[in-house]
């Protein structure tokens, strides 16, 4: 008999296992999580936080969501992303980017009702693990996963109590995997990867020293160091990351992969930053260090039976373009409804196979794109005249060229800013972060043609009802008069239903259904004199379909069904969609 028994364990307390515990818990399952470590996290790793995370922490709730603008670094201290020989010494360019430039700003206005933020992972990880125990949870610290077993009824997970050196087992009918890059759970499901780990092997150093009056005229996250002479490897020649302005920061420093991970002691790290920072009589305040290995490997499959992987578990990649934590909630956001819907027996175990076919190919997509925006440095450094050797000066007098008054200067200038401009895809990638489409049995398609992307679907999010698109935010405005978001209306582990005059019979359609199957579906009537307006006009133009039509919403705001008018029969088109979506 096991010695403690849950509906479902989550291995791992970092952003994907303390989300899923807090949804799961605000969603009223019954939950454990347990870490190795009697510590969350204790280095700032993660820290990019872009809109689609904001909304789930939105959904977690306003005071989940505003506790995390008071701790982040707001977005316009983030975006002048900088490319430097030293940040005391000669600046070689910037660009605008995580939406500070004016175009792209607009459109993250348009975008969501939340906004990106810097938000290391020491601060977002207690956030969300505090959210998770507080509203039920059952944590444990300095628990450590050894292995799992699991029947047709539930899985025993074996943990070792580091505090008393004694085994614990751990009855569940679900086991989730959030265990990080080299993950056991993952190793003992068997899960299928592809790629290759340790590509590449990088350091990093956290340390505070003042470095305002070398960064605060130019904010940024990030300050990418093109100097000659550096030892090259890792991300770029070298970055100097801002943790907390301007006072905090983490330099990431590469290493021979195929040499031994290098000792940072106190006197590596203080010359490491005094040469990058470009100031010999740095001083500094060494938090800590560690080495870590860049990888390229992601699981085509995400789970096996009763257990299921997400997080670094699944997506391993350096971090390029700030898709790790944000990628690793957004998973968390996915299966934690199904399995609601699962042990509450509102759905089919049929259900949760849509999760692999929804994630894993957005893991398959932000390892490929981080690491290719790894290589998508080599034309600065070609323009800069970097490539090719390593005699420190011949790579000055290259870089010198190009302040030449000569038709060669200007080419070298010209090639330079179209390379530094082309970091869009890491810098500034809106629509890597908001153009996730799903495609399983848990989205039911309406007979229309998957949208074209009008632009870049890299670089710019397209708004689209088109099921298995996430539900556009529009403001619209309630009876007090008061702006609210589409995404508010909906979410909360709930369907939506979306309709406008003329489709009352949606309405009603939702109730008797809701009745029928015991699930909760809430309904938003949109239209003059009725629950919201839509005074700007910008629903109408956004939803896709008739005012009598509908548009039905998964509880993770993805769009799951539609109808571009009434039906003849509305409640049993909307059974028989729901009774699909959920494999009945």
């Amino acid at each position: 008999m096991a010695d403690i028994t849950t509906e479902v364990l989550t291995i791992g307390t970092g952003p994907a296992g303390s989300s899923c515990a807090a949804l799961l818990s605000t969603y009223g399952v019954e939950n454990m999580i347990i870490n190795r470590y009697r510590w969350l996290a204790n280095t700032p790793r993660a820290h990019i936080t872009n809109q689609r995370t904001m909304e789930v922490l939105r959904d977690l709730g306003q005071e989940v969501e505003g506790e995390a603008y008071m701790h982040a670094t707001e977005q316009d201290l983030m975006g002048e992303n900088i490319f430097c020989e030293s940040l005391a010494g000669e600046e070689i360019g910037r660009m605008k980017s995580w939406g500070k430039h004016p175009l792209k700003r607009a459109e993250h206005y348009l975008a969501s009702p939340c906004r990106m933020n810097d938000l290391p992972q020491t601060f977002m990880e207690p956030l969300l693990f505090k959210t998770a125990c507080s509203r039920g949870t059952q944590a444990r610290m300095s628990t450590e996963y050894l292995s799992h077993e699991q029947d047709n009824e539930g899985v025993t997970t074996t943990c070792l109590d580091r505090m008393t050196g004694k085994n614990i087992t751990i009855r569940s009918k679900y086991l989730i995997g959030a265990d990080g890059g080299n993950s056991l759970v993952a190793e003992h499901a068997g899960l299928p990867f592809e790629g290759k780990m340790g590509v590449g092997g990088s350091m990093n150093i956290l340390f505070r020293a003042d470095l305002s009056k070398y960064v605060a005229h130019r904010p940024s996250v990030l300050y990418w160091i093109m100097q000659p002479g550096a030892d090259v490897g890792g991300i770029g020649m070298g970055l100097v990351r801002m943790i907390r302005p301007w006072n905090e920061w983490l330099i990431v420093w590469g290493y021979d992969i195929n040499d031994e991970p290098p000792i940072v002691d106190d006197e590596l790290a203080t010359n490491v930053a005094r040469q990058l920072v470009g100031d010999p009589e740095l001083e500094i305040e060494l938090l800590s260090a560690n080495t870590w290995t860049v990888n390229d490997m992601y699981a085509t499959h995400m789970q096996k039976d009763r257990v299921f992987c997400m997080g670094d578990a699944t997506h391993r990649h350096p971090p390029s373009n700030g898709l790790g934590s944000n990628t690793s909630i957004q998973d968390a956001f996915n299966l934690a409804w199904k399995l609601t819907a699962v042990l509450k027996g509102q759905a089919g175990k049929a259900l949760l196979d849509s999760y692999s076919q929804e994630r894993a190919p957005i893991a398959k997509q932000v390892v490929t794109r981080a690491n290719q925006s790894i290589g998508e440095f080599g034309p600065i450094f070609e323009a800069l005249g970097m490539g090719g050797g390593t005699d420190p000066v011949k790579i000055k007098a290259n870089m010198d060229k190009r302040a030449d008054a000569n038709a060669a200067a200007e080419q070298q200038r010209e090639a330079l800013r179209n390379a530094i401009a082309f970091k869009d895809y890491e810098f500034d990638a809106h629509g890597v972060e908001m153009n996730q489409r799903y495609k399983s049995k848990a989205v039911v398609l309406d007979g229309t043609d998957e949208p074209a992307f009008e632009r870049d679907a890299e670089l710019h999010y397209h708004p689209t009802t088109w099921p298995g698109a996430r539900l556009p935010h529009v403001w619209l405005f309630g009876k007090d008069g008061k702006e609210v978001s589409t995404l508010d209306l909906c979410g909360n582990g709930a369907f939506t239903l979306f309709t406008g005059i003329g489709g009352e019979k949606w309405v009603e359609a939702s109730a008797k259904v809701s009745e029928e199957l015991g699930l909760e579906i809430g309904t938003v009537l949109v239209g003059p004199r009725r629950d919201y307006e839509d005074h700007c006009g910008v629903w109408a133009r956004t939803s896709e379909v008739k005012d009598a039509g509908v548009i039905l919403v998964r509880p993770d705001q993805h769009v799951c069904w539609r109808s571009n008018d009434i039906t003849k029969d509305p409640a049993g088109d909307l059974t028989q969609v729901l009774r699909m979506i959920l494999a009945l």
